[in-house]
């Protein structure tokens, strides 16, 4: 019987947003495993790592270069029989490594029940049928847009930059300002649904300017972005308001001249992840992250649906529809990891401060990981799970076994363990070795939904 510790060839895929050559995590972690179809090239951009069955990218079997995706359909007890009742023959998750230079689309990510519909009427832009509920871990400093703003902070950049205010309409900007007056807060289920609402209207009628009026906005925008600096938006607005604001505009004006995206930035929250900090996002949230190396869990899917900072395929009205239009600060979104429960780390890690730490959103198809071991020897044994994982070594060295395999670990290696095995990670001396562990494990998640 085979030993279900696997080490995993994964490819990457290059996109105009990712960083270019050696500057980007995902290239390097992809290219820490031998390959006869892809070596760095200096001047390419290379933007995602994924790891996981998902069709359109599946990660192989360095040995035999079977795809994972292959060999779980021919040994179901390698997800378990629970997860593939549950799931299918897949893993329920895909791990990726993103590696962020400039903007990527203003997106959300389709309900199950959406996914299936642009699924089937539109196979080639939308490929799967799956929801797509994803988490973000900064590995490095990280900024994005994710979530609408408080609506008392959207209503401030209505009154303090008229290109907005011009572009939304006047007629929808005081229907949304009459309408959250003195109910910005309110948790009574009617404001909030006529908040909802006005937000919605106000939100599409931006989307739908015309390209006349957003050019003309635009150089509006920018002119004031460079003159007025910290007073950029108005006093007493939001806490990154002013030279922040400006400079961001000018950024991504740089990025994607006169894009419709330089206003959705003042209906979304401008978001900061300090390296180790995470935040979730449930399907139908609307998001653009901007800049920085991410590790990013998601359920298995490749659904996007995009209408802003992108040459692919937009499709504003899907959008606009299909968006919750919650509003919260950033801090809603924010994760509050805690110290993983089913895993026992030796004296040496003890001595060296050493932890693993768990993001566990509130969703079925996944959970994260981050191992930090800090002195040679230091070793983390993690409880079987009824469930697969898959690990990834972000810096250091060292060792993980399943039962008596035992197999060398560094930089950028990613293995899969298969369901019910006890994995061992074991520090080699040097730097720090960091690693995340993606897995599915259906119990205990009940009592979080």
């Amino acid at each position: 019987m085979q030993i279900p510790l696997i080490r995993l060839q994964c490819g990457v895929n290059s996109y105009d947003w990712g960083k270019v050559g050696k500057d980007s995590a995902a290239a390097k972690f992809a290219a820490a495993t031998p390959s006869d179809d892809f070596s760095i090239q200096e001047e390419k951009p290379y933007a995602e790592l994924w790891m996981g069955t998902h069709p359109s990218l599946p990660s192989k079997d360095l040995e035999t270069q079977r795809t994972l995706l292959d060999m779980v359909q021919d040994n179901q007890a390698l997800l378990s029989t629970q997860i593939s009742e549950r799931f299918g023959h897949k893993l329920p998750f895909l791990f990726k490594v993103l590696s962020i230079n400039k903007a990527l689309s203003i997106q959300a990510h389709p309900n199950k029940k959406l996914a299936e519909q642009l699924h089937a009427k539109d196979p080639k832009n939308y490929p799967d049928d799956n929801h797509k509920p994803e988490m973000t871990i900064a590995v490095t400093p990280f900024d994005g847009l994710c979530g609408f703003r408080p609506l008392s902070e959207i209503a401030h950049f209505l009154n303090t930059i008229p290109s907005l205010r011009k572009l939304v309409g006047e007629e929808q900007a005081k229907n949304f300002e009459s309408t959250i007056k003195g109910q910005e807060t309110s948790e009574k289920e009617e404001d909030v649904e006529a908040n909802k609402k006005a937000l919605r209207e106000a939100f599409t009628s931006l989307m739908n300017a015309d390209k006349e009026a957003l050019a003309s906005a635009t150089e509006s925008l920018l002119g004031s972005a460079k003159s007025e600096g910290a007073q950029f938006a108005g006093e007493g607005g939001p806490s990154n308001g002013g030279k922040e604001l400006a400079d961001l505009v000018i950024r991504l004006n740089s990025q994607f001249p006169g894009d419709i995206g330089l206003f959705v930035q003042f209906f979304l929250n401008y978001v900061k992840l300090k390296v180790g900090e995470g935040m979730f996002l449930k399907a139908d949230d609307i998001h653009a992250y901007l800049s920085g190396d991410i590790i990013e869990c998601m359920a298995s899917s490749d659904n996007v649906v995009r209408a802003g900072f992108t040459p692919k395929f937009k499709d504003v009205s899907t959008l606009t529809s299909m968006l919750t239009y919650s509003y919260a600060s950033p801090t809603s979104q924010k994760m509050s990891p805690a110290d993983y429960p089913y895993v026992t780390l030796n004296a040496a890690a003890y001595s060296s401060s050493s932890a693993a730490i768990l993001y566990d959103p509130p969703i079925d198809e996944f959970s994260v990981v981050r191992t930090s071991l800090n002195k040679k020897g230091a070793k983390a044994t993690f409880e079987p799970i009824q469930g697969p994982s898959v690990i990834l070594c972000t810096s250091g060295s060292g060792w993980v076994s399943v039962g008596p395999k035992r197999e060398r670990c560094e930089t950028g290696w990613v293995y899969f363990v298969g369901a019910t095995a006890e994995l061992v990670i074991e520090a080699d001396e040097g730097e720090e070795m960091v690693t995340f562990k993606a897995f599915c494990e259906l119990q205990g998640k009940e009592s979080q939904l």
